[in-house]
Parts: C-alpha cells; sequence; structure tokens
C-alpha cells in the first residue's frame, strides 16, 4: 500500500486495508516506535480489533532489532543515493524494479539482514 505522506491517518488505513486482506488471521505487527504507531487516532480502531491484531514495538533506538532498516538502507544506496529522478513515477518505477528484484533473489535479502542461507547439498 501506498501513502502520499507518512501519517497517522495513513497508518490506520494500512491498518484496515491489512486486516480486509487476513479476515480469518490473527495478524502480528512488529513496529518501531514512529509516533504515528502510537497515535491517539488508532486507539478505538485497535481497541475495535483486539482479537484480530497484535502491534508488538520493538525497543526505542534499536535499529539493529529491526532488519527491515538493512532492507531500506539497501535500496537507498541502490535507488536514490547520488541518483536523480526527474518524476515521482520515475522514482517509484526504480523502487518498484528494486524491490521486483528482491522477489526473484530471497536468498540475497536473507544474506543483506544477516540470516544464514543454507545450500541445498
Amino acid at each position: 500500500m501506498e501513502a502520499d505522506q507518512c501519517h497517522a491517518q495513513a497508518f490506520l488505513q494500512f491498518l484496515q486495508y491489512t486486516l480486509t486482506h487476513y479476515p480469518n488471521k490473527h495478524v502480528v505487527m512488529v513496529l518501531d516506535n514512529a509516533k504515528i504507531h502510537h497515535a491517539k487516532v488508532l486507539q478505538p480502531f485497535l481497541h475495535e480489533h483486539e482479537e484480530q491484531l497484535t502491534l508488538v514495538f520493538l525497543p526505542p533506538y534499536s535499529p539493529n532489532l529491526n532488519l527491515v532498516e538493512r532492507i531500506w538502507g539497501w535500496l537507498k544506496e541502490s535507488v536514490i543515493a547520488n541518483r536523480f529522478h526527474p518524476t515521482r513515477k520515475e522514482l517509484r518505477e526504480s523502487i518498484v524494479s528494486f524491490l521486483e528484484h528482491l522477489a526473484q533473489f530471497p536468498e540475497k535479502v536473507l544474506q543483506r539482514i544477516g540470516q544464514v542461507v543454507m545450500s541445498e547439498n
């Protein structure tokens, strides 16, 4: 799901979107401590869906525990750093291309986040 801005209302829409796609599942999300993840506007929704949704927060200032930070860094160095994208559309296309590449090579992702990749010998 994409959003033009990163704010609590967009996160609430993401939560709603996620729960509609997993209607008969219990969803557990591991989150950092961004302000949008703790916003008051979320509280009624979280209370209403506490049987279906659990938010688990990482300790503050612990990017080493948030493995997706390593992927964001990889994306930034591969797609954003020292590159000019004249339009938002072209930036999006570059990001999508990077993500498609990751989907084709999950072993590279595991190596990047520090997980051991076992060979099939």
